[in-house]
C-alpha cells in the first residue's frame, strides 16, 4: 500500500512481482474480525472495490510522492479507476474542509460580532444599574429590602450550578445521535508517518453509505458504514441467522480480480492436475499471487508456459501429490475423474496421512463420494470444489467456487480461492457441492438453448436478431452472458469459452439427478435434445452457443 490522507497503494508479495499497487485507505475493521498475528497490519479498504483486507505495515508507502510512478507502471483500466476515485474522495475531502472552514469563519464572524453588540448591551446595562442603584440609595427601607430579596435568591444556586444552567448543553458524554463516529488515527500510523511523510495531516475520515451485505459472505466484510459498530453487528448477525438457516458459509477474495495483487499466498506447496479451460486460468493466477505450484497434464507440452512463469513440472499425478500438501485437480468428466485417481501412476498412490486432495471437477455426487472415500481411506483430506464460470471468467480469477468435504481444508484453502475467484461458497458434505453445480449449469444449459431458439424464431418470422438482442438488454434478461452468447450468434464466432460437450453433459447429470429423486426435469431434458443433435452436427468442441447450429440444420 502507499499511504495518502487516509489512501494507500496495496501492492503484490507474489514472486513474480508483475502486479500493481492497489490504492486504499485505513478503516477499522468489524469487531468480530480478529487482527493475524505477528507483524502489525491495517484493515485496508480498496478504492474502485468494496473489498478490504489487512495489510502489513512494510506494505505501506505514500501515496503522492509515488503518484506518477505507480500511475506510468500500471495502465489497466482498472487500476486507473481506482486512482479516479482516489481524487474524487480528496476533493470531497477538500471541499468538504473547505467548507467547514468557510463556515468556521462565518461562526466566529457572528460571535465576534455578538461579543461586540454584548459589550455594548453589557455597558448600557451597566449605566442604567449605576442609575438604579443611585436611586435606591436614595430610596426607602422597603426598597432595600426588595434588593435584598432579589440578591438572596440569585446567591440561593451555586457557581456551578448556574454555569450549568448557563450552559446550552450539560457537560460530559454527548448525547446518541450527536457522537463523533470518525474513525480514529491510530497510534501506529502516526509512527509510519514520521518517516518520508513527517508533516503530513490526515484529514478527517468520510463516511460512505451502506451497500447491500452478501447473505452467504463470511471472512471480510465488503462494506463501510456511517455507523459501523450497529452496522457490523447487525450484518453479523444476519450472517448467523443464514448459516444456521443454509448451512453454507463462504470465503470472499480480498479483491473480485487477482490484479491487485491482495492475497497473501499460503505457505504450503501446491499441486495442480488438469490445465485445460479452466485449469489454465486458474493455474495462472495461483502464480500470479505468489502460490508455489507444481503442475501435471495428461498432454505435457501445456505446462511448459507455465514452467516459464514459475511452476514446477511433475512426472505423474502420483509424483504431484506426494510432494504437495495439497492438489487441485480439474478434468472433464466423471470418467476422467477416476481415472486419474485410481489409474496408474494416479492420485491415489501418492496419498499418505496428511495429504490433501480437492477435485475441481464437475462431476455428479456418486463418483465424488467414492473418490472421497477412497482418499480418506488413505489417510487423506478430501474437499470437492467445482468451479462456475467459463474460460475468461478464469482467467480473470472471477469463478465462483462451490465446495463440500472437509471443512478445515476448505480453511486452508483460502488463499488459492481468492486468487481463482471472487466468491467461495461451503455447502456442507461430500455431494452437496456436485448437486448444486449441476442444478446451476442445468438451469445455464436450458437458457441458453432457449436463447438460440428465440433467434432463430426472430430470424423464421422476418425480425432483426440485434433487435431482439437490444431488447433483451434493455429489460430484466439483461446479462453479461445473454449478450455474450448472443453476440458469438450474430458473429458467428464459436471459438469455446465453455465447451458445448460438457455443458451437454451437465445437463445429462441433472437429469439424471432429478431421476434419482424422482423429480421432473423436462426443461432439461428439451434442451438436453438440441445439445445432443448440435453435437451430432459436429459441435462438441464449439463453444456451448453453438448449439443454435441445431435450430438452423
Amino acid at each position: 500500500l502507499v499511504l495518502v490522507p487516509n489512501t494507500f497503494f496495496f501492492f503484490s508479495r507474489g514472486k513474480l512481482g508483475r502486479y500493481p499497487p492497489w490504492p486504499g485507505k485505513i478503516v477499522n475493521p468489524p469487531k468480530d474480525l480478529k487482527k493475524p498475528r505477528g507483524k502489525k497490519c491495517f484493515f485496508v479498504k480498496f478504492f474502485g472495490t468494496e473489498d478490504h483486507a489487512w495489510i502489513k505495515v512494510e506494505q505501506l508507502k505514500p501515496y503522492h510522492p509515488h503518484k506518477e510512478e505507480m500511475i506510468k507502471i500500471n495502465k489497466g483500466k482498472r487500476f486507473q479507476q481506482a486512482v479516479d476515485a482516489v481524487e474524487e474522495f480528496l476533493r470531497k475531502t477538500k471541499g468538504k474542509d473547505q467548507a467547514s472552514s468557510h463556515n468556521s469563519n462565518e461562526e466566529k464572524n457572528r460571535r465576534n460580532s455578538s461579543e461586540e453588540r454584548g459589550k455594548q448591551s453589557a455597558g448600557e446595562e451597566k449605566r442604567k444599574a449605576s442609575l438604579a442603584e443611585g436611586k435606591l440609595k436614595k430610596g426607602t427601607g422597603e426598597g432595600k429590602k426588595r434588593v435584598s430579596s432579589v440578591s438572596s435568591e440569585r446567591g440561593s444556586k451555586s457557581p456551578l450550578k448556574r454555569a450549568q444552567d448557563q450552559s446550552p448543553r450539560k457537560r460530559g458524554r454527548p448525547p446518541k445521535d450527536e457522537k463523533d463516529l470518525t474513525i480514529p488515527e491510530s497510534s501506529t500510523v502516526k509512527r509510519v508517518m514520521t518517516g518520508t511523510v513527517a508533516g503530513f495531516k490526515w484529514p478527517p475520515s468520510v463516511s460512505e453509505p451502506v451497500k447491500d451485505s452478501d447473505p452467504h459472505f463470511h471472512h471480510f466484510l465488503l462494506s463501510q458504514t456511517e455507523k459501523p459498530a450497529v452496522c457490523y453487528q447487525a450484518i453479523t448477525k444476519k450472517l448467523k441467522v443464514c448459516e444456521e438457516e443454509t448451512g453454507s458459509t463462504s470465503i470472499q477474495a480480498a479483491d473480485s480480480t487477482a490484479v491487485n495483487g491482495s492475497i497473501t499466498p499460503t505457505d504450503k506447496k501446491i499441486g495442480f492436475l488438469g490445465l485445460g479451460l479452466m485449469g489454465s486460468g486458474i493455474v495462472s493466477n495461483l502464480l500470479k499471487m505468489g502460490h508455489t505450484v507444481t503442475v501435471w497434464n495428461r498432454t505435457a507440452e501445456k505446462c511448459d508456459l507455465f514452467i516459464q512463469e514459475g511452476a514446477r513440472l511433475g512426472r505423474t499425478p502420483a509424483e504431484v501429490v506426494s510432494t504437495c500438501d495439497i492438489t487441485f485437480a480439474c478434468v472433464s468428466d466423471p470418467k476422467a475423474a477416476k481415472d486419474l485417481v485410481l489409474g496408474p501412476s494416479g492420485v491415489l498412490q501418492g496419498i499418505r496421512p496428511g495429504k490433501c486432495y480437492v477435485d475441481m471437477s464437475t462431476v455428479d455426487a456418486d463418483t465424488v463420494t467414492e473418490l472421497a472415500q477412497v482418499i480418506v481411506s488413505r489417510g487423506g483430506r478430501f474437499l470437492e470444489a467445482p468451479v462456475s464460470g467459463n474460460q475468461q471468467l478464469s482467467n480473470d480469477g472471477m469463478l465462483v467456487i462451490l465446495a463440500a468435504g472437509d471443512r478445515g481444508l476448505y480453511e486452508d484453502c483460502s488463499s488459492c480461492f481468492q486468487a481463482m475467484g471472487k466468491t467461495s461458497f461451503f455447502l456442507g458434505e461430500v455431494g452437496n457441492a456436485a448437486k448444486m453445480m449441476l442444478i446451476v449449469n442445468m438451469v445455464q444449459g436450458s437458457f441458453m438453448a432457449t436463447i438460440a431458439e428465440g433467434l432463430t424464431l426472430a430470424q423464421v418470422t422476418g425480425q432483426s436478431q440485434q433487435t431482439l438482442l437490444d431488447i433483451l438488454n434493455q429489460g430484466q434478461l439483461a446479462s453479461i452472458f445473454l449478450d455474450q452468447k448472443c453476440q458469438n450468434i450474430l458473429q458467428g464466432n464459436f471459438k469455446p469459452d465453455f465447451y458445448l460437450k460438457y455443458i451437454q453433459k451437465d445437463l445429462r447429470l441433472a437429469i439424471a439427478l432429478g431421476d434419482s429423486v424422482n423429480h421432473p426435469t423436462p426443461m432439461a431434458a428439451a434442451a438436453n435434445e438440441v445439445y445432443k443433435r448440435a453435437k451430432a452436427l459436429d459441435q462438441s468442441d464449439n463453444d456451448m452457443s453453438a448449439v443454435y447450429r441445431a435450430y438452423i440444420h
